[in-house]
């Protein structure tokens, strides 16, 4: 559970909130709520896992030949 004080009593309201919703980004919570709020097969992760490393070696041959210039 995430949890946020205030630093001191002249802290602002907006300033909590924002730490608490920084903090809840960075735990990474809403993504695997997000991720578990559908069934999907375990084949299917694969494969979406797998394009994913295609894509990502794609992309970064792509760059290493722009910064080499042979494009």
């Amino acid at each position: 559970m995430i949890e946020v004080t205030r630093k001191d009593s002249k802290e602002s309201v907006e300033n909590l909130v924002r730490r608490f919703n920084r903090r809840v980004q960075q735990s990474g919570l809403v993504i695997a709520v997000k991720q578990g709020q559908y069934f999907e097969k375990p084949i299917s992760k694969r494969e979406r896992r797998a394009k994913a490393i295609i894509r990502n070696q794609r992309k970064a041959l792509k760059l290493k030949k722009i910064k080499l210039g042979q494009r």
